[in-house]
């Protein structure tokens, strides 16, 4: 390991921040040795916040309907094979009663952008699970809205809001998703998100299609000045029915030193080890956590629909990463000495600074 990438390591731990070509530099020298340099460092300060601590989020998958046609998207518009299907509000419900008595305490509910879920529907469902489960921190990831959306949805009680930014280059958002969709509406809605008050999270793919080292280390710097209190990421995996279908799967291994990376320069990071690392590793859920990852999220869909919200190929829909196998996960945390907690997993303050 070069001794001055060891040297970045340690500014990014101490001060957090670091030019975007240092952020270049480490992308394009990592090494096994770099990448468990970083993954030591970024442990130490997440169990300076969060200890061993590892919250998990109950993961429902609303709908797989969805207006836009991004080009590396399985549930794209044009996907004429996709098996479509939209929960209905009760089932919803049920869904989140089941994984309160689970010990879940945030719910994540995801889809495409389905123009089915108005604003008054989706205010409801957020209401309804706030009055029958006033503990619970309720996580939206529905895309793209209006500002009078955000706002109508977080004054129905949503407290967090997950919106990828996918990229933090235009020039490469472009290449990502079709002409009818914009950067700059992109970045206007993470800035309304938290504006408004939501806990909001962005996050990009590693290894998407025409993706460079440069890339990433804006990636790095963009997360880095919006400090958002969520990111994920996770490695690019190809789906048959898109112009993408051919191009190689991002990196387990690069995905984990960013991860470190994310953990250094903002430590009280609420930081998901993704299903997208589970599907290319069978340990890379455990691999996200030793980099310094504390969020799982287990699925609670009901079992019929969780192979339908295909975003990629394999995407792993049964067994450990769903909701009613939370023990067979904690066990697993436990084998590499983090443990599951019953918890709504808000950000904690920062004490290392």
């Amino acid at each position: 390991m070069q001794e001055n990438l060891a040297h970045l390591v340690d500014v990014l731990a101490t001060r957090h921040v670091l030019p975007v070509e240092d952020y270049e530099r480490l992308v394009v020298g990592r090494s096994p040795e770099l990448a468990a340099y970083a993954a030591g460092r970024a442990v130490e300060l997440r169990k300076a916040i969060y200890g061993t601590d590892v919250f998990v989020r109950g993961l429902i998958e609303i709908s797989n309907h969805c207006k836009n046609d991004c080009r590396y998207c399985g549930v794209r518009r044009s996907n004429a094979t996709a098996r479509r299907y939209r929960l209905l509000p009760e089932v919803i419900l049920s869904c989140v009663d089941e994984g309160y008595d689970l010990g879940f305490r945030t719910f994540v509910l995801q889809g495409g952008e389905d123009p089915w879920f108005t604003d008054d529907r989706l205010c409801d469902i957020v209401a309804s699970i706030k009055a029958a489960h006033p503990d619970c921190a309720v996580t939206l990831s529905v895309g793209e809205r209006g500002r009078a959306s955000y706002q109508a949805l977080f004054d129905a009680g949503a407290d967090r809001y997950l919106l990828r930014h996918e990229t933090a280059t235009r020039e490469h958002y472009e290449l990502l998703h079709p002409a009818q969709m914009s950067f700059d509406e992109r970045m206007r809605c993470l800035r309304d998100l938290r504006d408004i008050g939501f806990a909001v999270g962005c996050g990009f793919m590693v290894g998407s299609p025409y993706q460079t080292s440069a890339h990433l280390a804006a990636d790095l710097k963009f997360v880095e000045e919006f400090r958002p209190q969520m990111c994920g990421i996770g490695p690019f995996v190809p789906h048959h029915a898109t112009e993408y279908a051919q191009c190689p799967c991002g990196s387990v291994d690069l995905t984990c030193l960013l991860l470190s990376l994310l953990r250094l320069m903002q430590p009280n990071l609420l930081l998901p080890a993704t299903t997208a690392l589970g599907t290319l590793d069978p340990r890379g859920r455990e691999k996200g956590i030793l980099a310094g990852a504390n969020v799982v999220m287990p699925n609670l869909s009901p079992t019929a629909v969780r192979g339908k919200y295909e975003l990629y190929d394999n995407k792993i829909c049964t067994g450990e990463e769903s909701a009613q196998c939370r023990d067979c996960l904690g066990a697993r945390m436990l084998s590499i000495g983090y443990q599951v907690v019953v918890d709504r997993g808000d950000p904690r303050q920062d004490q290392t600074a």
